[in-house]
């Protein structure tokens, strides 16, 4: 079990940032955190009223680093990655290392931002970032980055569909110590829902036989299935607003009032 981890940021992958302003910025009401470019991809983040982020990554100098390249024409946009902040990323590595699992593209060159990964085969159908931090990062947003239109929702929580609840649970609640703060079952199948310090939530989920949940995972080990978002604006009492992948770039949405 890694030592002083939290759950930090949810990136969604998207062939330009703008295509996603609309819907996270403007609808969501996503406040800018900050933005840059690095080898192979630009990111920028925003946050929401409850403190929890999401990043938006792009492709960018793809001729010195073509993974999201690679990503974004294998599956189209979509979730990318979870983001897990360590306060000892060398301690982790040997947290992960011993519990059996392969870090991958580990560097730890830089004082300011030391990274490792664990492969989606690991980490049940989903990339995971380590990542020790040292400093803010912030920076001013560009001059088309839109205002909320409606206030601020709060990103509540990550729903991740998993073909095995158990293989889940090892990683995400063993690994990465995410402490269990609810459980029960619905029409997607059984469920548990882990929480960091601070507002990362991660709800695993795996799917019963026939359900929409398990269509969607299909034969992988697992797939985000969706971001729940509290939107102050619903009506109270309305019934969730479901926004379909095919309508937002490969991420589904359930908003609650």
């Amino acid at each position: 079990m890694i030592a002083g981890i939290r759950l930090d940021h949810v990136a969604v992958a998207a062939e330009r940032w703008e295509d996603a302003w609309p819907r996270y910025a403007a609808e969501l009401g996503g406040r800018w955190v900050g933005g840059g470019d690095s080898v192979g991809f630009s990111a920028h983040q925003v946050e929401y009223a409850n403190g929890m982020r999401l990043e938006l990554i792009r492709p960018h100098a793809v001729e010195h680093n073509d993974f999201m390249r690679r990503f974004l024409d294998r599956n189209g946009p979509g979730p990318h990655h979870l983001t897990f902040k360590v306060d000892d990323i060398v301690a982790a590595l040997a947290a992960v290392e011993a519990a059996g699992f392969r870090p991958v593209g580990v560097d730890l060159t830089w004082d300011e931002w030391k990274e490792a990964f664990l492969h989606p085969k690991d980490a049940p159908g989903v990339v995971v970032q380590l990542a020790e931090s040292h400093g803010t990062w912030s920076s001013e947003p560009p001059a088309a980055f839109p205002a909320p239109l409606r206030g601020q929702a709060s990103l509540d929580r990550v729903v991740h569909a998993v073909a095995s609840l158990d293989e889940g649970l090892a990683l995400f609640a063993g690994l990465l110590a995410g402490s269990e703060v609810a459980r029960g079952a619905d029409e997607d199948g059984s469920w548990v829902e882990l929480a960091w310090p601070g507002p990362g939530r991660v709800r695993l989920v795996e799917p019963g036989p026939g359900s929409g949940a398990a269509a969607w995972v299909g034969d992988r080990a697992g797939r985000i299935h969706h971001l729940a978002f509290t939107c102050p604006w619903l009506p109270e009492g309305a019934g969730p607003v479901v926004v379909d992948p095919a309508d937002n770039l490969g991420t589904r949405l359930v908003l609650v009032s």
